[in-house]
């Protein structure tokens, strides 16, 4: 794992200044903050027993505070060392190594409003504003340098996506081709054909892809088991959610939900759904692409609404149990701005550099679920890029 360098430590102090920050205060004890880990490249073999923190301020020189037994735990990092050994002198470490700062960032959310970012406790919020700092959010700067991704990684998913795509276009060939030749099917044996397609294609994932039938698509979270699953037959309502990122170090994922109906026409029930559906994401996108051609800033929360404000005007927004979307990394669910007005308000920016899913649903107990689910990826010229192409624009008819 390389080292935090200077490169690193300058390009977050110039964030600390654009967000108005004196400092970013890292915390961590036996683990507990993936983010201080991460962001600062901590070796994962080093024992950490003590508390540490690691203070990068707006300006001047980073500062550790580690406990004397294991003092030399943050030596990979640039900055002077002080040494805490009782609880009293942790709290004095603690004021000495931020200095004249007063406002500084943890991770932390008011509310928990994000509690993705919350990995700091309560205690430790209270020890660092009893020193008379003020804690804010280190939410947007999490989302700087967690969640963005370099060329490379982008490139990636790119092809990650058209497999994607295929695979969902020779998963629909796969249900027809049982389907016609009368051969027993059932929602596993298609989450297994999408697995081996996947291996085909050098692609992986850290849990299985979803096909639902009927009722089954009514639950967001459905998953289809060896010992538990339904069958598949002419007449079904058939809902795919596939999510995969190459086999290779520091690969993101793509993610795409598709529907279809097992026979040569759609009934009315499942298209009039659909398109309500289809409206919902659209209207996200649009929002997306307007915001960025006219150069204005958006949060999460605000795309959510997009979507859920269209479901309104349909009378279908209790059936939209759950967020608009979510943040996309090398974990499915990655650690930047969520699509969220619902679950949580997530407040962080849309920046350059991050993808995130639009997939707005109708859940209808007893009976079916619709979801259509698209990656939005913003570029480093932000370019709001949709791939995978073509995205569903109706319920396939898979005998058709």
């Amino acid at each position: 794992m390389a080292t935090l360098g200077p490169e690193t430590i300058q390009m977050i102090q110039e964030a600390l200044r654009e967000e108005h920050i004196d400092g970013w205060l890292f915390y961590n004890f036996r683990g507990s903050n993936l983010f201080a880990t991460r962001i600062l490249n901590i070796p994962l073999h080093i024992m950490q027993t003590r508390r540490y923190f690691y203070f990068i301020p707006a300006e001047g020189s980073a500062q550790k505070l580690v406990h004397n037994i294991e003092q030399w735990n943050l030596d990979s990092l640039p900055g002077e060392k002080t040494l805490y050994v009782s609880w009293q002198s942790l709290a004095e470490g603690v004021k000495k190594i931020v200095g004249g700062a007063k406002k500084v960032a943890m991770e932390y959310s008011p509310m928990n409003n994000i509690p993705y970012v919350s990995n700091v406790d309560a205690g430790t919020i209270e020890l660092v504003r009893g020193q008379g700092l003020e804690v804010v959010s280190s939410a947007n700067l999490v989302s700087r340098f967690e969640a963005t991704w370099d060329d490379e990684q982008t490139e990636d998913n790119m092809v990650t996506a058209r497999h994607l795509r295929q695979i969902v276009d020779l998963t629909f060939g796969f249900i027809k081709q049982r389907i016609v030749s009368n051969t027993p099917l059932t929602e596993y044996d298609v989450q297994q054909f999408m697995l081996s397609e996947f291996r085909k294609r050098g692609i992986k994932t850290e849990s299985d892809p979803n096909c639902s039938v009927n009722a089954n698509s009514a639950n967001p979270h459905y998953e289809p088991t060896k010992e538990i699953h339904s069958p598949l037959k002419k007449g079904d309502f058939v809902l795919l959610d596939l999510w995969a990122k190459t086999d290779k170090s520091r690969s993101v994922y793509g993610d795409i939900t598709w529907t279809g109906y097992i026979g040569e026409t759609v009934p009315e029930e499942y298209t009039k759904i659909f398109e309500i559906v289809k409206g919902g994401r659209d209207a996200a996108l649009r929002f997306v692409q307007d915001a960025f051609s006219a150069g204005r800033e958006i949060c999460g929360y605000q795309i959510d609404d997009a979507a859920r404000n269209f479901f309104r005007e349909k009378g279908y927004d209790q059936y939209f149990v759950h967020r608009t979307g979510h943040s996309i990394g090398e974990e499915i669910h990655g650690n930047g701005a969520n699509i969220d007005n619902l679950e949580t308000r997530d407040e962080r920016r849309i920046i350059p550099r991050t993808s995130f899913s639009i997939e707005p649903g109708i859940y209808l107990p007893g009976k079916f679920g619709v979801r259509s689910e698209i990656d939005v990826y913003i570029s480093k010229n932000k370019e709001v890029i949709v791939p995978g192409q073509p995205i569903q624009d109706k319920v396939i008819a898979i005998l058709a």
